[in-house]
């Protein structure tokens, strides 16, 4: 086991694992300096001292040096000011220069030797000159990041459709796969408009439930299939995923209204209702295969 503190550097970003010296002691909402990978930053405690297993950190992790002090608040807070004023002038910077890129956040480093400024745009932008005009204003290192639409919104953050704050920007630490297969299996409208988040793509959320949903499909019979009911055969006519409920029409009286059954109630007997019973199909593709000169299929 190891013993790891979980760091975080901005409002809803992702959560770093550093280990604390011996001895000491970090309760969530503090604030510490540790060393990074880019150097010595400050941020906000998220897990406390914890003890978890080895296979989950890289090993080796970086230090935690110190309990933040209040002047390292006080240097936290300036550099918060110090991104403020370096957006407004980047943002005149890229307009007087008619460059196509859209501003989306500015980073200041804890020490204060590095300002990160992250945009996005259509295509490559050549900002070469745009950094030497930056760097001749703030007299430190300029670093220009293009980053997706995914990674503006969780930095922008916003209100989705369900009115709730982004979850990338709220809780998520990294962007999950989602494909429009989810929405399918779910059961969704797929006109783009319900199921894309702010960002133009697909929403987040659809990766929650889609195990839950994957293992409902495999337990519930598909429309079509042809199961055996209480009250006779018949064939799928309708299936509620999260209520298990299905209607089923009978084979015995196929011009009434379908039955309702609970998928407990039934036993599949094939898993499509296409061509007739299962005896029915295994004869047809007997005879098919004897017309072809096939080996037929043995009961």
């Amino acid at each position: 086991m190891a013993t790891i503190v979980g760091i975080r550097f901005r409002e809803g970003g992702k959560t770093y694992y550093f280990a604390p010296a011996a001895g000491m002691q970090l309760a969530k909402g503090d604030y510490a300096v540790v060393e990074t990978a880019h150097g010595v930053e400050c941020g906000e405690v998220t897990i406390g001292n914890s003890e978890v297993d080895d296979s989950t950190v890289v090993s080796p992790l970086k230090p935690v040096l110190r309990a933040a002090l209040p002047e390292d608040i006080r240097r936290v807070n300036a550099n918060r000011e110090k991104e403020k004023e370096a957006m407004r002038v980047c943002q005149q910077k890229v307009t007087s220069r008619g460059l196509d890129m859209k501003l989306v956040d500015v980073e200041c480093s804890f020490d204060g030797s590095k300002i990160l400024f992250f945009f996005t745009a259509d295509g490559r932008v050549d900002f070469r000159d745009l950094v030497r005009d930056l760097a001749s204003v703030f007299h430190t290192r300029i670093e220009l990041r293009q980053i997706g639409v995914r990674d503006e919104a969780k930095m922008l953050g916003g209100l989705g459709i369900c009115g709730q704050p982004f979850c990338c920007s709220r809780f998520l630490p990294d962007f999950q796969p989602v494909s429009i297969k989810m929405a399918k299996s779910q059961g969704l409208s797929l006109n783009p408009t319900k199921i894309s988040g702010s960002c133009g793509r697909l929403m987040c959320c659809l990766k929650y439930e889609q195990d839950a949903y994957e293992d409902l499909i495999r337990n519930t019979p598909r429309q079509g299939a042809l199961v055996n009911t209480p009250e006779g055969r018949g064939s799928v006519t309708e299936v509620s995923l999260l209520t298990g409920k299905l209607k089923v029409r009978l084979e015995k009286d196929p011009d009434a209204a379908p039955i309702s059954v609970h998928k407990d109630e039934v036993t599949v007997l094939a898993k499509d209702n296409k061509g007739g019973k299962p005896e029915q199909k295994k004869q047809q593709n007997n005879k098919q295969q004897k017309n072809k000169g096939e080996k037929p299929q043995q009961s």
